[in-house]
């Protein structure tokens, strides 16, 4: 005798439901699943992560990977050359290559992470697919120029200083922490020095002032891609007390357009995307825990689709 009622398949049907429900998902979805795993690299008096708990990238490497990418968050010296960062960055890159059989790399760098991520590439090129800067400075900040003679080398609000940045690196993990230096920080972000690593490190340099680059660029014959983004807005949420900090530090750029620490055209190199976001320094990066200015563009999902375009490139 049958019946349309068949116990049997609704039982079956209920547990195969169950099963579906109680297992994660790998990831959500396939926007970010670049060829190529993605390295976020930290700026000046940046983190990965403190003690574990609060990113630097906020809330940004688990929505990549929540959208198919791989990504590893690099862990550099807070406060050191440009030089000095990027060879930690390289050493990572290459424990992750023979830990993890990585091929290549996507770098993305905010503020000093811009010109430490150029650094990588222009020095290990085989290991990069993309280089990508948010505020990058790449040629220097008016702040460091104005603020290095403040913190004159063994002076005492040198020693303060250099000491809150041994913190944040303890706190973090970073191995060179003892290295720790305010004032070979403070050169590489000058105006001067960075010209200096510019002359270095030129593939992907504005080919006019203020201008862009290309998007496509080798170095010792391997092909690169970069871009970079920045904003151009300073005070943003009136209950970010950060934004105070930065309507400060903005002051020493008079008229011309920056977000707080560094200034628009010094932020172009490769294909310059969109250098005027409604970001401050910290909001590019979804800090401070996400607190942005009503109306701006969400970060995190810029990230999200920096990601896509890269993975539309093939990378």
């Amino acid at each position: 005798m049958t019946s349309g009622f068949n116990l049997k398949a609704v039982c079956t049907a209920a547990i195969v439901a169950g099963a579906a429900l109680a297992a994660p998902a790998a990831h959500a979805g396939t926007t970010a699943q670049t060829k190529y795993p993605i390295v976020l690299v930290h700026g000046f008096i940046g983190f990965d992560n403190i003690l574990g708990a609060v990113n630097y990238f906020y809330d940004i490497p688990g929505t990549l990977r929540n959208e198919g990418a791989t990504v590893y968050i690099a862990s550099v010296n807070p406060s050191q050359t440009t030089e000095f960062r990027g060879e930690e960055l390289i050493q990572q890159m290459k424990q992750w290559a023979a830990k993890d059989g990585v091929k290549k790399f996507n770098l993305i760098g905010h503020s000093h992470g811009g010109p430490t991520v150029r650094y990588a590439a222009g020095t290990v090129p085989t290991m990069v697919a993309s280089v990508s800067t948010m505020a990058g400075t790449h040629f220097g900040s008016k702040v460091a120029d104005d603020l290095a003679p403040t913190f004159s080398e063994g002076g005492t609000l040198d020693g303060l200083a250099t000491s809150g940045l041994k913190l944040i690196s303890w706190l973090t993990g970073n191995k060179t922490t003892d290295q720790t230096n305010l004032q070979a920080a403070l050169s590489s972000l000058s105006t001067e020095g960075s010209a200096a690593f510019n002359a270095k490190f030129p593939v992907g340099a504005p080919t006019t002032d203020c201008g862009t680059g290309p998007e496509v660029a080798s170095v010792n014959g391997n092909s690169i891609r970069w871009y970079s983004f920045s904003g151009t807005a300073v005070k943003t949420n009136g209950w970010d007390i950060s934004d105070l900090i930065l309507a400060g530090t903005a002051s020493y750029f008079k008229d011309e357009p920056n977000d707080g620490l560094v200034g628009r055209c010094s932020s172009h190199w490769g294909k310059v995307i969109k250098d005027d976001y409604a970001w401050n320094h910290l909001d590019e990066i979804n800090q401070v825990l996400g607190t942005i200015g009503k109306g701006a563009p969400d970060p995190v999902a810029f990230y999200k689709q920096q990601a896509n375009r890269l993975k539309l490139a093939g990378l």
